[in-house]
């Protein structure tokens, strides 16, 4: 047994990697094909480990499902959380373009399982709909505190989950649209779109 601070060595440490390189084919593989597309089969050929190997790390495809999923929140989870507070704070939101431009197919890989998850019985969806629900909560709860302050005019809790569910969706549209086409400018056209949507809540100019 390794001591503290030791790295794991030997056969834990090649499990290990062996884990992070099956994880790594999956979300590729659910990226490109889907849930339901994607095959244990060839996601362990893409490794180079048989069915069976695969399957002494993953008792099946739904574990492996939840694997890639916490791989993925922890890929992400720094994006959009930086240090900056008030109303300038929504401008760390501006990172999580330019990573998806950087990383295309973890974009991929979450906007095909999000179509996939509106199926009540995909399972995916409890772990997308929580993801949604926490983003528009902290992001509606950070756009109250910031008129608490006086930075903006007065606004409702329910006027703010309106304004952060419409800019998830242009976030999201945006995506999908540079997908399809990538010279659609993603960062830029983000950035124009976060701009406005700043100044009109300096103004008090919000959906109501």
């Amino acid at each position: 047994m390794a001591n503290a601070g030791e790295s794991p060595r030997g056969p834990y440490r090649t499990g290990i990697r062996r884990r992070e390189q099956i994880v790594a084919a999956a979300a590729r593989a659910f990226g490109m094909h889907g849930y339901d597309g994607a095959s244990m089969r060839q996601i362990a050929a893409d490794v180079g480990v048989s069915p069976a190997a695969l399957l002494r790390h993953f008792q099946d495809k739904e574990d492996l499902l939840a694997a890639v999923l916490e791989w993925w929140a922890s890929e992400t989870a720094a994006l959009g959380a930086g240090e900056r507070t008030g109303l300038q704070g929504f401008n760390d939101l501006r990172a999580y373009m330019t990573y998806h431009v950087e990383h295309r197919g973890l974009l991929e890989l979450f906007i095909r399982l999000t179509g996939e998850a509106s199926n009540e019985k995909h399972p995916a969806r409890a772990f997308i709909q929580q993801r949604y629900g926490k983003v528009v909560d902290t992001l509606a709860e950070r756009l109250v505190d910031v008129a608490r302050t006086g930075e903006i005019p007065p606004i409702t809790l329910v006027q703010a989950e309106s304004e952060i569910r419409a800019l998830c969706a242009t976030m999201d549209g945006l995506e999908i649209q540079w997908l399809l086409d990538p010279t659609v400018d993603l960062v830029g056209l983000f950035d124009q779109y976060l701009d406005h949507t700043l100044d009109r809540w300096r103004q008090g100019r919000y959906a109501r």
